[in-house]
C-alpha cells in the first residue's frame, strides 16, 4: 500500500516504509527501483520480527551518527537496499539476513 501525503517522510526523503506501508510525499513518482528498495526493507523487517528491525535501525543510526559521514546511508539495512535496488530480481535469490554482510 502506498500513502501519498505532505508530511511523511521528512523533507529530503522520497519514501519511507513503516510496517510494510509505503509513505511518499505528494508529487513523487514511485518507480520500480524505489518499490524494490522498500520491498527489501519489508523483507528485512519480517526477518527481524518488525520491532527488532526498528530497534536495530535506531541503535545502528545512533552509533553511526557521531562519526564522520551520513549515518543514514551507513546503516546496514540501507546499505543492502541501496546496493540492490536496481536488481529487480534480488528478492528472489536473496539469502536471509543478507543485511548482516553490510555491518
Amino acid at each position: 500500500m502506498i500513502i501519498r501525503n505532505r508530511y511523511i517522510p521528512f523533507k529530503g526523503f522520497n519514501a519511507i516504509n513503516l510496517f510494510g506501508v509505503i509513505f511518499t510525499r505528494k508529487g513523487i513518482q514511485v518507480n520500480a527501483v524505489m518499490m524494490n528498495h522498500e520491498r527489501i526493507h519489508t523483507r528485512q523487517m519480517l526477518e527481524m520480527l518488525v520491532v527488532g528491525f526498528y530497534l536495530w535501525y535506531v541503535v545502528e543510526w545512533l552509533i553511526r551518527y557521531p562519526r564522520k559521514g551520513n549515518a543514514y546511508r551507513r546503516i546496514s539495512f540501507e546499505r543492502e537496499a541501496y546496493a540492490h535496488e536496481h536488481d529487480l530480481q534480488y528478492l528472489q535469490h536473496r539469502k536471509p539476513f543478507a543485511w548482516w554482510r553490510y555491518l
